[in-house]
């Protein structure tokens, strides 16, 4: 294990299960010792890319953003987990070598769900509103999303359990002794 951090990337549809997934990673990880921060998607793009529509040049300047800011927290020893649907591959992949030029490690895990089932579980009905023209440039409706080629891990978050999901995230960071053994006090 090393002290440096490293960048879990999750990437997928809307409604794809990512910040949950996230959020059940980043619990796991702090139980075990990690210093992680959270990059949401929709809280970056709230409160450090305010101002950017949904056009592909500033989904990108999004997404680069909030590379960034993973990059600065990695090299300093930080477990950086990022929920963004960036739909583009060449900005993940231009994020990927930003962070792994720097040092640190980049995941990247796709949570794998199909427009279908993204739509079923739309609790906040954007999927109805794209499929009726209220929004403009949805990924997965009128804009593409392009699916990594190669992720680290791929969690099938359209047919598999959250559980599952995580062990498959937890089982490739002990594969790369990414993980932290937490200490145990008597």
């Amino acid at each position: 294990m090393t002290d440096k951090g490293f960048v879990l990337w999750f990437t997928g549809l809307s409604g794809s299960g990512k910040s949950t997934l996230a959020d059940a990673v980043c619990e796991f990880l702090t139980e075990r010792g990690h210093q992680v921060e959270t990059l949401d998607g929709d809280v970056v793009r709230t409160n450090l890319s305010a101002g950017l529509g949904f056009g592909k040049e500033d989904r990108d300047t999004n997404v680069l953003r909030i590379g960034f800011v993973a990059n600065l927290l990695a090299r300093n020893g930080v477990t950086v987990i990022t929920a963004a649907i960036s739909p583009y591959r060449a900005i993940r992949e231009q994020t990927r070598a930003l962070i792994e030029g720097d040092g640190s490690t980049f995941v990247e895990i796709h949570a794998a769900a199909t427009v279908e089932q993204c739509e079923r579980r739309d609790v906040k009905g954007l999927y109805a509103k794209a499929r009726a023209g209220e929004l403009k440039g949805f990924t997965g409706i009128d804009d593409p999303y392009e699916p990594p080629l190669e992720a680290e891990v791929v969690c099938q978050t359209g047919t598999e359990s959250m559980e599952d999901s995580l062990h498959r995230i937890v089982s490739y960071l002990e594969s790369q002794k990414l993980l932290k053994v937490a200490s145990v006090t008597r």
